[in-house]
């Protein structure tokens, strides 16, 4: 079965306009879950909607509202809510094109895969594809999902291009009430070396197949022991904080974990220097031949 797509509309540059789909290029992976169960009767709790002094209602008498003051609710009907006119439910237009290098990587949000509708919007597609891979960069415009409008960039992909939700700026913390307290002395050049070889020993090409979620497989660990023996044996915790190292200790633990065997890595970052290859022998200059001087 065809993937269904998320969004349909038109991308728009200036008068150019581009019939466009939109699939999410994400899915939910390997979870585990629980239900809530009551523990006397051993059955599943569910929930109802319900009115105080009322009692449980169906679906359809349900509206959406608004408090605009306490217990005081505009109510809106879902045609009115759909009617709400917003030119980017069905147009994406791009109204500024940055380098990728600007948009810090804590804006991104979600990605999604962009193709043409149809053959006939494949020729502006491509154009726009290749202008912003030829000009390295990334196109910006806002569209409306799902109830809400994003701010997204655009970028190529491939034979398609990759949209990105990014967050609103209200929707970020800043770095720096963060990172205030943190000192700003030099690091011990010795520390930082041995950082640096730690580092460069784990070097590898980036391999997403390469993790998967543990946690995961220990839950359905837990399960099935808690299935076969009824019980399982909890261990504690030890629930102390790590403190900072000193640097003695934090030379030692350094040294230490480059000397543990058995780690994975890959090449090292930094280049090591080729061998010296042995220059071939020079050979001895051809003699040149010898001509007849005239006698005299």
């Amino acid at each position: 079965m065809a993937a269904r797509a998320y969004w349909q509309g038109q991308i728009r540059l200036a008068l150019v306009s581009i019939p466009v789909e939109i699939y999410s290029a994400t899915k939910s992976g390997a979870q585990i879950s629980f239900r809530q169960i009551h523990e006397p009767s051993g059955k599943p709790i569910r929930y109802e909607k319900v009115v105080p002094g009322i009692g449980p209602v169906a679906a359809e008498d349900i509206l959406k509202g608004f408090e605009v003051e306490k217990g005081n609710y505009v109510l809106l009907e879902p045609e009115e809510i759909d009617a709400v006119k917003l030119e980017s439910k069905k147009t994406l237009e791009l109204t500024q094109f940055v380098d990728s290098h600007e948009i810090d990587a804590i804006y991104y949000e979600k990605p999604y895969y962009v193709v043409p509708a149809d053959d006939l919007a494949e020729e502006a597609f491509i154009v726009l594809r290749e202008a912003l891979r030829k000009t390295r960069k990334v196109g910006l415009g806002q569209l409306a999902m799902r109830g809400r409008e994003y701010v997204v960039a655009i970028k190529p992909c491939g034979r398609g291009m990759l949209m990105e939700t990014l967050r609103y700026a209200d929707e970020v913390n800043k770095a720096a009430s963060y990172f205030r307290d943190i000192g700003d002395s030099k690091p011990d050049e010795e520390l930082l070396d041995l950082a640096e070889t730690l580092i460069d020993k784990k070097t590898a090409a980036f391999d997403a197949k390469e993790f998967h979620d543990r946690y995961v497989d220990a839950l359905r660990d837990l399960v099935e022991r808690k299935r076969k023996t009824g019980k399982v044996a909890l261990e504690e915790e030890d629930e102390k904080r790590p403190s900072g190292s000193n640097v003695i200790d934090l030379m030692a633990a350094l040294k230490k974990s480059l000397d543990k065997p058995g780690a994975k890595t890959g090449e090292s970052s930094r280049a090591k220097p080729a061998p010296a290859k042995k220059a071939p022998a020079r050979r001895a200059p051809a003699k040149k031949p010898t001509t007849a001087r005239k006698r005299a």
